[in-house]
C-alpha cells in the first residue's frame, strides 16, 4: 500500500460484476453518489502504487456501487484490483458544516463519558436515516450503539480523536 496522506478512502473493490469490466465497490463515504458519479477522479491503491482512474458510469445495486472506469472494457483489465481500496484526493473533500464529520474523522476515536471514563473506540458507523449511529467497541463487553444526536454527543475533538458523550440511562446496557 502506498502513502495515503492527503488521500481519503471512499471504498473497497470487493468484486467484479459481469464481463464488461464493472467493479463492485463497498462505499464508506457519506457522499457515495458524488464520489462515484460520471467523471469523478479516483485512485486505486495497489501493491504497485496508486493508479488514477476516472468514473465512466456508476449505479447502486444491492447496497454496492457498480462502477465502470474510463478505458476499461472487460473483466480481465480490472480483476487484478479486487480487494484494493479506492481513494479521493484530500482536495476533493468539501468543507462540512459544524457538527458534521467525515467517517475517517470519527472511526478509531476514543469515546468517554462526561467524567472522562473510557467507554470504547468507534469501529464503525451505521446510517439509519434519522441519524448516524456510532458502533463503539468496548473491552470485555458487547458493542455500544451511540446515536449521533445532541442529547448524547457533547463534544467531538477531531484532532485528538476524542468524543465525549452523556451516557444517558440505558444507553450502555
Amino acid at each position: 500500500m502506498t502513502n495515503t496522506e492527503n488521500y481519503f478512502k471512499v471504498g473497497t473493490i470487493v468484486n467484479t460484476h459481469g464481463i464488461r469490466g464493472e467493479v463492485k465497490i463497498m462505499a464508506i463515504t457519506d457522499f457515495a453518489q458524488d464520489r462515484f458519479k460520471k467523471g469523478a477522479d479516483l485512485f486505486i491503491d495497489t501493491k504497485q502504487g496508486r493508479i488514477p482512474v476516472k468514473v465512466q458510469s456508476s449505479r447502486l445495486h444491492k447496497n454496492m456501487w457498480l462502477v465502470l472506469f474510463v478505458g476499461v472494457t472487460n473483466i480481465n483489465e480490472i480483476e487484478k484490483y479486487k480487494g484494493d481500496d479506492v481513494y479521493i484526493e484530500g482536495t476533493a473533500r468539501p468543507e462540512l458544516e459544524d457538527d458534521q464529520y467525515y467517517y475517517d474523522e470519527i472511526i478509531d476515536s476514543t469515546v468517554v463519558d462526561l467524567d472522562g471514563n473510557k467507554i470504547g473506540v468507534v469501529k464503525e458507523i451505521m446510517e439509519t436515516g434519522a441519524n448516524d449511529v456510532w458502533i463503539v467497541q468496548r473491552d470485555g463487553q458487547s458493542d455500544a450503539l451511540i446515536p449521533m444526536i445532541d442529547d448524547v454527543v457533547k463534544s467531538v475533538d477531531v484532532d485528538a480523536k476524542l468524543i465525549t458523550i452523556d451516557a444517558l440511562e440505558g444507553l450502555l446496557d
